[in-house]
């Protein structure tokens, strides 16, 4: 029986889930992240797509993704193949990086693009990897409070912070309050 066929609607954000094998570190140390990171700009750069919202954990990650312009299974296995050939040379090992195929879910409202914003940024804090979504390095939660050391020309933080009424700053404090409602109930 064959995969069932990969949806694509452009004008739509996806929230894409990849696991390591076995669910084995993907990102071991910061040289990984590093370079998926820059595996990142080198498929945006032929295949362009958005980023609203990533967050990389140790043995998988979130996108929260859209291309107007190529299927997001064709982004998607460009990055995946990319990431595998380096982690499998690095490590000296043959064989899947990755679990399956990726997981993806269309997003289709307003209130959807802030909820998976939230839910990634809040995975470290899930995972008691860090108190608050802003102590953990591998997310794109630092854009979202002007604390950016690298910028990527894939990030579009306004395609969530739009979701709120007023101006840049404002729509960003009120991100930061809407991610922090539930921070309190994370960590509890």
């Amino acid at each position: 029986m064959g995969r069932k066929k990969r949806i694509w609607l452009p004008q739509y954000f996806y929230h894409v889930v990849c696991r390591g094998n076995r669910r084995d570190p993907l990102f071991i140390d910061n040289g990984d992240f590093l370079t998926f990171m820059y595996i990142l700009r080198k498929v945006y750069e032929k295949t362009p797509f958005e980023l609203a919202a990533y967050c990389l954990m140790n043995n998988h990650f979130h996108l929260q993704i859209r291309s107007q312009e190529y299927p997001i299974s064709k982004i998607m296995s460009l990055i995946n193949k990319r990431y595998a050939n380096y982690y499998n040379t690095r490590y000296h090992l043959t064989g899947h990086v990755f679990e399956k195929r990726y997981f993806d879910k269309i997003i289709d409202s307003g209130m959807g693009m802030l909820e998976v914003s939230r839910y990634i940024h809040l995975n470290p804090v899930r995972a008691d990897m860090v108190q608050l979504p802003g102590d953990y390095p591998w997310s794109s939660y630092s854009s979202y409070q002007n604390e950016v050391f690298i910028t990527y020309p894939f990030l579009r933080t306004d395609t969530v912070l739009n979701q709120f009424h007023g101006t840049f700053d404002q729509k960003k404090v009120k991100y930061i309050q809407f991610v922090g409602e539930r921070v309190s109930s994370v960590v509890m």
